[in-house]
């Protein structure tokens, strides 16, 4: 028999559970009607879509060395009401280690509240201390946190308190969860207007912003696409301080790394050269000097590099414009006596002129056209050859005038002239050959001289390659191939031929006259080397207007002249001719010779002239003397391999 007390627990149990049940009938309705709209905001406040950024690709020289790279480093935050008031004694063992001012550092650490929309008070539980901390730093920052004293002794503190001081030193101080990167250039200016520079834009991704390196000039911007690679993203949740919670992380697609951009560009050959053009820039004082050196046969181009250049580690706004142009792609001139060799060889492929054909230079003075056309020289009959050798402008034009207008303006652009190269870099320009139609009487005797015409180096000193490989234009080549992270071949270039602009006769034909030209009577005696034969053109250019007194100087060789390894084009923008003259000859020349000695030497070339005796073993510091300035370190020119 049920006694009366049951009946009271009972009771009492039914009621419990109906008041129960209304509590949580009232909880539902608050969370999912009432507080729907509030809630919704702070959960989805809370879950994240991390953006993780691919690792930029690197770009390596053709033996592997770095020339661009990228390092992952840390964005570091603090959340200021984990450090309560002791921003004086965390500034002060913090600051060295972020090479920050101790009291704009304890200023940041300052606790801050803010009023949401709703009227409800917020602290402030981020604030950026530094950005692009390397991984090392963040470990100096971290050990620094761990073992900060606070002159107390924790034992005898309260549980909450030990809490604290723990949650402080451990918490207080964070990296963001996605890294960001830098990109290093480990031998400072070494090929800066190749390479060219990076600079950091924010992007959406799928409607998430990010920050990421976009490349801004050189090879880096050209090939910008294959070093990004592909976002990676994680679905995650964090707490109120925007610490991620790793329990809740829900998907993880990690990102794709670029691709490295392997260049035909051999570093020690462009230290070589931007060395010797240093040592120029200082014998000379041009307002800018610039080199190329090209594999003739398959285009590739070993090194490129013009003066002023720039350290793309450190672009700022003191950094002048004028020193972030390649002027071997984007300035033209007019080449002057190096286009003789446009016209000349084409009168030879056409056979309207032999080598030994006799031409008459009017003693240094001819007039055509009601206009005069001068030679340094009082020159009187003078073979093909020799009108290249002693580069007699009259000579020239009368080859020109021989040959006519039609061909002259074929082999112009036949020879690539009036086009882009279609070298991979921005900003390349086409240069001036104007049409048939807008030549004027004189032209064809002006022309063959380089004169109404206006190239880039990078034309002409593929011009000259057409001569050393048989009479093919080849495209430039400045990438050998694109590897993955892991080294993997993805893609490979090829050599590439634009087209046969002369026969192989007239190429070897025109190997002759050229190698009269660097010949103790030529105009380029001054760029003869003692092991291997030469065949090259000076160039004495005036800079417009005429009669200012300034000049281009350049010099175009290859060698060895039978069988062409290496081309090598010099120029100066108006050296100083109180300091050393301004014919190519005289400036251009001498650089020749230097960079193409240490060069044949760097790559061990096979001489093409025996030597007359034997050769005296070579000093350990042989692959870092120029002629005239004595050793030349890495140290000394602040790039290291």
């Amino acid at each position: 028999m049920i006694k009366p007390a049951q009946y009271r627990r009972l009771a009492s149990l039914a009621l419990l559970l109906v008041l129960a049940s209304a509590g949580l009938g009232y909880r539902l309705v608050d969370l999912h009607i009432l507080r729907h709209d509030e809630l919704v905001r702070e959960a989805s406040g809370r879950q994240k879509r991390l953006l993780r950024a691919p690792r930029r690709g690197d770009i390596l020289d053709a033996r592997g060395n770095q020339l661009a790279t990228s390092i992952f480093v840390k964005t570091i935050f603090a959340d200021p009401a984990l450090i309560g008031t002791n921003q004086t004694a965390v500034a002060r063992m913090l600051a060295p280690v972020l090479k920050m001012d101790e009291a704009e550092l304890a200023r940041k650490l300052q606790v801050r509240t803010w009023r949401d929309k709703d009227g409800k008070d917020r602290t402030d539980h981020f604030e950026i201390l530094k950005r692009k901390v390397s991984l090392e730093e963040w470990d100096r920052i971290c050990s620094v946190m761990t073992n900060l004293s606070f002159g107390i002794n924790e034992n005898k503190l309260t549980r909450p308190e030990r809490l604290f001081y723990w949650n402080l030193r451990h918490n207080a101080i964070k990296a963001v969860p996605v890294d960001d990167q830098l990109r290093v250039y480990p031998h400072g200016n070494l090929a800066s207007h190749l390479l060219g520079f990076v600079g950091t834009v924010e992007q959406k991704v799928d409607n998430l912003p990010t920050t990421q390196l976009i490349g801004k000039s050189g090879v880096e911007a050209w090939f910008n696409s294959v070093l990004n690679g592909v976002v990676g993203w994680r679905e995650t949740e964090t707490d109120p301080s925007t610490r991620e919670l790793a329990m809740f992380r829900r998907e993880d697609i990690a990102p794709r790394a670029g691709l490295n951009v392997v260049l035909t560009i051999d570093a020690q050959v462009q230290n070589i050269v931007e060395s010797e053009l240093a040592a120029a820039m200082d014998r000379h004082a041009p307002a800018s000097a610039s080199a190329i050196v090209v594999e003739p046969r398959t285009g590739k181009i070993l090194a490129m590099a013009t003066l002023p250049d720039f350290n793309p580690n450190r672009i700022d706004s003191d950094t002048p414009v004028d020193h972030l142009r390649n002027r071997v792609i984007t300035d033209i001139a007019e080449p002057g006596s190096t286009f003789k060799i446009v016209v000349v060889s084409g009168a030879l492929n056409d056979r309207v002129v032999s080598l030994d054909d006799h031409f008459y230079c009017e003693n240094g003075l001819f007039h055509f056209a009601g206009l005069s056309l001068k030679d340094d020289h009082r020159f009187g009959d003078l073979t093909v050859k020799e009108i290249i050798a002693r580069s007699s402008n009259i000579g020239a034009a009368k080859i020109g005038i021989q040959m006519g207008e039609p061909r002259v303006y074929q082999y112009l652009r036949r020879f690539g002239f009036g086009d882009r190269t279609g070298i991979t870099l921005p900003g390349e320009v086409n240069g001036t050959v104007h049409p048939l139609n807008k030549w004027t009487k004189p032209s064809i005797s002006r022309i063959p001289m380089g004169h109404e015409v206006a190239v880039t180096p990078l034309q002409m000193a593929l011009a000259m390659c057409v001569i050393a490989n048989g009479g093919n234009l080849m495209r430039p080549m400045l990438v050998e191939r694109f590897d993955d992270e892991e080294g993997r071949e993805v893609f490979r270039n090829e050599p590439r031929v634009v087209r046969q602009v002369i026969g192989e006769q007239a190429a070897k034909g025109m190997v002759q006259a050229l190698m009269r030209a660097v010949s103790t009577n030529g105009t380029a005696a001054k760029a003869r080397l003692e092991h291997y034969t030469v065949a090259g053109k000076t160039g004495t250019a005036q800079k417009l207007p005429y009669g200012s007194g300034r000049y281009f100087s350049s010099f175009i060789g290859f060698f060895p002249a039978d069988k062409p390894e290496i081309c090598i084009l010099v120029v100066l923008d108006d050296p100083d001719r109180r300091r050393g003259g301004y014919y190519g000859g005289e400036t251009a020349a001498p650089i020749f010779r230097r960079i193409a000695e240490r060069i044949a030497m760097q790559l061990d070339l096979q001489p093409d002239v025996p030597s007359t005796e034997e050769p005296a073993a070579p000093p350990v510091e042989a692959f870092t003397k120029t002629v005239s300035d004595g050793p030349l370190t890495p140290a000394k020119t602040g790039r290291n391999f």
